[in-house]
């Protein structure tokens, strides 16, 4: 529970009651007591709505080359689309030759999937990174491959054009913002006229009519298409008015980086700004150094009213708020709440930015998080403002039944409701497997009451069910809450940790430096000093090896305490599936593909590389 000494800012926010079933299996049965009410047919009706109702507010803003902010309003978004649709049917798109977007985040991304969903054409938002970070192109080949699109857009023509040569289907047109010669020009899509057929193909757009196909970040095999219809978009958007009733009371306004190639950014983030009426500012930053810098930029100019990140994003804000007054003064101005998802947020991160609103406005602005995926759309379970800590997820939501189902002795959350995905494109044998025999989809995580007396405080979140492993004695480690802890512990020197020690005799750990972090441990030393020597520097290695013995001092067993550890000076494949283009760690992917850094870890005896914990050879 917060400190109720220091006001919190006063934000309409919602808590809503559930009602909590026991189930013959020893599992549960969570349904919130009020019903989910009305909500559109096809997301683009709020488009319409808000270009008859404020056609001149922005809805959408870039950075253009110039560095001003290139804007367009509802009733120029509204405009576009139409043509754009036109575009579309003149093509003769469909599901079965839908549309591919390779770009990240822009206004043509905008405009084109917009109009794709209002005449009832599928489009699949896809990372750029598949195009332009990998070397071999494997996930865009078999993402082409499930999708078999009859037109790929790009932002850059020449950026993306190796990746599209060797990917396109045979006869699929490419177009580009900024075409090579062979390219249609999108500005030619935006030319064209919008006929009756626009307004005909969109009165047909349904509840059951696919909007999208969003791949999974294939990290433990190749991407899956989440299949995206209009009822899983619409229904999810009145999940997120009924819980935030912030987002009706004042038209939001968001500066986000998120990308919309994952369902955080494109369905939750976009979604809420058209659904409210809102304006979307693009972030052209990264959480990462060398592109915070960009953000900070944007954020010294909007002030946003509600705020989406991933930790790691409000892990880089937080040392700018601190150095920055005029920085702090704009970003908490008129800011009522903020959100963060895909990973837990470590105490201190959110200690941080409690303490800064305190000191810059006098209050807190309440941080709110849940659990979602691609599959739900993604609200599915939310906090309350009472019950909002790190490690918490809350409860399922307006239209949303929770089961929790036994599982390895833990309770696997699973969840039924309109906003859930009929299933992966093009794949029966998935879709299957990831639905219970009662219809749930099986979200994977585990699940605790934080007090089974009283249900309306919510669940915490257990860990991902298939990371956890068994000691070689035959002790369940829980690597969901280990790695939390760890990553608390070990912060700032360490960004991420892999537990290791499946069928082994104790946990040892891979852990991802931050190497920025270690050359400030030992600023004596040289700054052109590469960083493998900086890691091995005997005080960064003291100071790990003191926090993980200080935290094995809090263990309760051989299951949360780590004995060794090792620094990796290599970071996350892409690739190989080690990370995703949103920076989230893949645990299972890692042990795979470091199988030789983990039987360092467990050498006898060991490499000067490991770090032995106090205690323990």
């Amino acid at each position: 529970m917060p400190n109720t000494t220091i006001r919190t800012r006063d934000v309409a926010l919602r808590t809503w009651q559930v009602r909590c079933e026991r189930q013959q299996d020893g599992g549960w049965l969570v349904r919130p007591v009020d019903q989910l009410g009305d909500y559109p047919r096809r997301l683009t009706e709020r488009l319409e709505h808000w270009a008859r109702v404020t056609p001149e507010r922005a809805f959408l803003a870039e950075r253009a080359a110039s560095g001003a902010w290139q804007i367009y309003t509802y009733a120029e978004t509204l405009a576009a689309v139409r043509a754009l649709g036109q575009a579309i049917l003149d093509r003769d798109l469909s599901v079965e030759r839908p549309i591919a977007i390779l770009s990240g985040n822009s206004i043509a991304h905008a405009l084109l999937g917009l109009a794709a969903m209002h005449v009832g054409v599928p489009y699949a938002p896809i990372s750029p990174a598949y195009s332009l970070v990998a070397t071999d192109y494997a996930r865009l080949r078999h993402i082409m491959g499930v999708l078999t699109p009859g037109l790929i857009f790009a932002d850059d023509g020449a950026a993306f054009a190796a990746a599209i040569a060797a990917t396109a289907p045979e006869g699929c047109e490419i177009v580009a913002a900024h075409p090579r010669p062979g390219m249609t020009a999108f500005a030619d899509l935006l030319a064209r006229t919008a006929s009756g057929a626009v307004a005909a193909a969109a009165a047909k757009v349904g509840p059951d009519t696919i909007a999208k196909f969003l791949f999974t970040s294939g990290s433990t095999a190749l991407p899956k298409g989440v299949i995206n219809t209009q009822r899983m978009l619409c229904s999810n958007q009145q999940m997120l008015v009924e819980t935030y009733p912030v987002l009706v009371a004042e038209p939001p306004v968001i500066v986000d980086w998120l990308p919309w190639n994952h369902t955080f950014g494109g369905n939750h983030n976009v979604g809420l700004v058209l659904n409210n009426g809102g304006t979307l500012y693009i972030d052209d930053g990264r959480p990462m150094p060398g592109a915070i810098e960009a953000t900070v930029r944007n954020l010294r100019e909007i002030a946003p009213t509600v705020y989406f990140n991933v930790p790691k994003g409000y892990e880089e804000l937080v040392p700018y708020l601190r150095r920055e007054r005029a920085l702090r003064e704009t970003f908490f101005s008129r800011l009522r709440m903020m959100f963060y998802a895909g990973a837990g947020l470590a105490q201190p991160v959110w200690d941080s930015l409690d303490a800064l609103a305190v000191q810059t406005c006098g209050e807190r602005i309440v941080m709110l998080t849940g659990l979602g995926s691609t599959e739900t759309a993604p609200f599915a379970l939310a906090c309350s403002k009472d019950y909002a800590a790190s490690g918490m997820v809350g409860l399922p939501v307006p239209g949303v039944e929770l089961r929790l189902a036994p599982v390895q002795g833990k309770l696997e959350g699973r969840v039924r409701g309109p906003n859930i995905t009929p299933g992966y494109w093009r794949d029966e044998a998935r879709t299957r497997a990831a639905f219970d025999e009662l219809g749930f989809y099986k979200f994977g995580d585990a699940l605790a009451f934080v007090d089974e007396t009283a249900p309306f405080k919510g669940f915490r979140f257990e860990g991902r069910i298939s990371e956890d492993f068994k000691l070689s004695t035959g002790t369940w480690v829980s690597v969901g809450p280990l790695r939390a802890a760890l990553i608390t512990a070990l912060t700032p020197l360490v960004r991420d940790v892999v537990v290791a020690g499946e069928n082994r005799d104790y946990v040892a750990i891979l852990a991802l430096p931050d190497v920025a972090a270690c050359r400030a441990l030992v600023a004596d030393r040289d700054a052109s000093a590469p960083d493998s020597e900086i890691l091995a520097d005997h005080r960064v290695r003291a100071r790990i090896a003191d926090a993980l013995a200080e935290q094995a001092g809090r263990a309760t067993g051989s299951s949360n305490r780590v004995r060794r550890a090792l620094l990796l000076t290599t970071p996350p494949s892409l690739d190989r599936g080690e990370i995703t283009d949103k920076g989230s760690l893949n645990q299972r992917a890692m042990l795979d593909h470091r199988a030789a850094d983990v039987a360092a870890l467990y050498a006898d005896p060991p490499s000067a590389d490991v770090i032995i914990v106090e205690g323990h050879q």
